[in-house]
């Protein structure tokens, strides 16, 4: 007779941006007793810091913290890896008798390390790479769509060529559709699910006032100091905040417009990741950041 094994609890906490969400993951460890895995796509690069709103050593307040800056801007940084690196700290974590506390809002992240896909192992194509690279963006989106139509409904910035190139390499070289080449297994954990949000219009106010101030906390400076580092490497490039001071100080904007585009592109991103999660009807979003925990 075959015995089950007891699966490991971790909390996940999903959100759009500024919806409070390390504020109330740092609490709710404190109170649990719990250490924090972060699931941002940009929190792993390091010197991405004011632009991505990461939280400093001080806003940590001594709690744990993993998945940050792992890794330079100039690395092609995959959720496969993540995922990989991900479970190895839920693993690290739970040994401890601790509580894993997964957070952010990079919904492919959640996606993949609790839906358990197992990702196609496929070596880079830098040939391929070097050819799509030279496409824009809606080209790149109509050739994806033309190779796997169900790709309409996935998490795609705009203009970020790099995710969008790395799915298009995958369904040519296996010839199959995404979800094809995606395989599901039961999740490992038990997972308790917690989202954060306000209404639409005061989170777009606490939006706007996150980015007034990251401005006046020195994101322009950043920024140079980025590009001066690094030089123009999509991840920084491609990302928001960052790509909004680059059209101002490559004369493509003025400084109050480029401000004012980070804005509007941050609420469009919040708009997209709200959507991502609710199609996860496990999700509590009956909490919000200003809840007593019980």
């Amino acid at each position: 007779m075959k015995t089950s094994l007891k699966k490991n609890r971790v909390i996940a906490i999903v959100g759009a941006t500024a919806s409070g969400k390390t504020a109330y993951s740092i609490e709710l460890a404190k109170k649990l007793d719990g250490e924090i895995i972060s699931a941002d796509s940009r929190y792993v690069y390091k010197g991405l810091d004011i632009g991505t709103a990461k939280p400093n050593i001080k806003e940590r307040d001594g709690v744990p913290h993993y998945m940050i800056d792992i890794v330079e801007p100039s690395v092609d940084y995959s959720a496969g890896l993540y995922v990989e690196q991900a479970k190895k700290y839920i693993e690290e974590i739970s040994a401890k008798g601790k509580i894993p506390i997964v957070v952010g809002g990079t919904g492919l992240y959640f996606n993949i390390l609790f839906d358990n896909y197992k990702l196609p192992k496929i070596e880079a194509d830098w040939d391929l790479r070097e050819k799509l690279s030279s496409l824009d963006w809606d080209t790149l989106y109509n050739m994806l769509l033309g190779l796997d139509k169900d790709c309409a409904n996935i998490n795609i910035e705009k203009n970020d060529k790099k995710k969008i190139i790395r799915v298009i390499e995958i369904l040519k070289l296996t010839g199959k559709t995404l979800k094809e080449v995606r395989s599901k297994g039961e999740c490992e954990y038990d997972v308790e699910w917690i989202g954060l949000n306000f209404p639409r219009e005061e989170l777009y106010d606490r939006i706007n006032r996150r980015v007034d101030f990251m401005v006046d906390n020195g994101l322009l400076q950043e920024t140079k100091s980025l590009i001066s580092k690094y030089g123009c490497v999509h991840n920084i490039v491609d990302t928001i905040g960052y790509k909004e001071m680059l059209s101002y100080l490559n004369n493509e904007l003025s400084f109050e417009d480029a401000i004012l585009k980070l804005k509007q592109n941050s609420r469009r991103y919040a708009k997209r990741q709200l959507t991502w999660f609710r199609r996860n009807d496990k999700i509590n979003w009956n909490y919000y950041p200003d809840k007593k925990l019980k």
